[in-house]
């Protein structure tokens, strides 16, 4: 039996003609340029976040990046976020030419640990970044409350996580900002790379279109007030996007229910002890699965990942090196064990296939494979 990691092909199989349609729609407007594509899919993300306003952006590192260009952060400045993330969390801080001032994970969660991230506040800081990690937001609650006391910008990282929710409150709805991903993986994917920003802030949305736009004026042509970049999301991505939305909460559903049996399945295998599943942890009301990741035990996980990998089953790992100990960010000045937390979750966490369209009896191949290889 083959479980890929992610197959894409069996959700275009059933919005084909929608997505077509769409597309062939677009075409004979020859309007590929922001638009009125564009501006309906923003208007929907925007009620979809519970937010004022969204703006579509090339990508969900772009969203990162315009977010902090509006705010006019820069050389001189501090950005707290998380060590354990995609690279372009900490990459988007450091190619403004501020410094990424990096927090531990909570074990949990993967996310950010709130309690730790006062006593990284300087003069210098600017903004928190947030990760919601794997489709479960981090402990907004606490991290606004920092935020109000010292001043602070907070821009959410939802790039895994639109849906999700903390307290009831949707990802991207909490923050100055709330940046996402349609990279094609994501829950809410596009056809090639996509993303979007959210706010409650008409001056911010107003800043941030500018800014997507080369820092151009809205009502005068070849005048720009800015210097910002092209982080435009392309009309055609808006008319894929608007169809899928239709569609996400049903997927989310899909996800949680294939967590679910996971869950069950692996709480009936011998192997219980020497596996962690991910947790719902806190205040986090909806976890929407953008990865199923577990913990393997005992140096095991390599192991397990190439035996799943032998017998068919796709499955990766969310992220093997933290970023504080890449290459790239040695000028931090950061060592191994400066974040213990992180190191120990980067060598053990591994993503199993938990997208909407697998089988029950995937997933029980999958137990049971990684059964087999756990108790050899």
């Amino acid at each position: 039996m083959q479980v890929p990691l992610l197959d894409l092909k069996l959700q275009f199989k059933t919005l084909k003609a929608e997505v077509m349609k769409a597309i062939e729609e677009l075409c004979d407007t020859q309007l590929f340029i922001l638009g009125k594509k564009v501006e309906d899919f923003e208007t929907s993300i925007a009620q979809y976040c519970q937010c004022k306003y969204a703006i579509g952006v090339t990508s969900g590192s772009d969203a990162l990046l315009a977010s902090m260009m509006t705010e006019g952060i820069g050389i001189g400045d501090e950005v707290i976020t998380t060590p354990f993330s995609f690279f372009a969390t900490a990459g988007a801080i450091a190619r403004i030419g501020a410094k990424p001032v990096f927090v531990d994970i909570n074990e949990a969660d993967f996310n950010i640990n709130a309690d730790l991230i006062e006593s990284k506040i300087t003069n210098k800081t600017r903004a928190i970044i947030p990760v919601h990690l794997f489709g479960q937001m981090a402990e907004m609650d606490k991290i606004i409350d920092i935020s109000r006391k010292h001043n602070l910008i907070v821009i959410e990282d939802g790039a895994q996580a639109i849906g999700s929710e903390y307290l009831k409150c949707k990802a991207g709805s909490f923050g100055d900002y709330g940046c996402f991903s349609f990279f094609p993986s994501k829950n809410l994917g596009g056809f090639g790379d996509g993303g979007i920003i959210t706010t409650n802030c008409k001056d911010k949305s107003d800043l941030l279109k500018s800014f997507r736009n080369h820092g151009a004026d809205s009502n005068n042509k070849y005048i720009y007030n800015h210097i910002g970049g092209n982080f435009r999301l392309d009309a055609i991505q808006a008319a894929v996007l608007q169809v899928k939305l239709k569609y996400l909460d049903s997927w989310h559903l899909a996800r949680q229910k294939n967590a679910d049996e996971y869950r069950t399945l692996f709480a009936r295998s011998s192997i219980s002890g020497k596996i962690i599943l991910p947790e719902i942890a806190g205040n986090a009301t909806k976890h929407i699965y953008n990865q199923f990741c577990i913990r393997v035990k005992n140096g095991k996980r390599d192991l397990l990942k190439a035996g799943l990998n032998k017998v068919g089953i796709g499955s990766d790992i969310y992220y093997p090196v933290p970023l504080h100990l890449q290459k790239c960010f040695a000028y931090l000045g950061y060592r191994k064990s400066d974040f213990p937390v992180s190191e120990t979750i980067a060598a053990e966490i591994l993503a199993l296939p938990v997208y909407p369209e697998t089988t029950f009896e995937q997933r029980q191949y999958v137990v049971s494979k990684t059964e087999e290889i756990l108790s050899e």
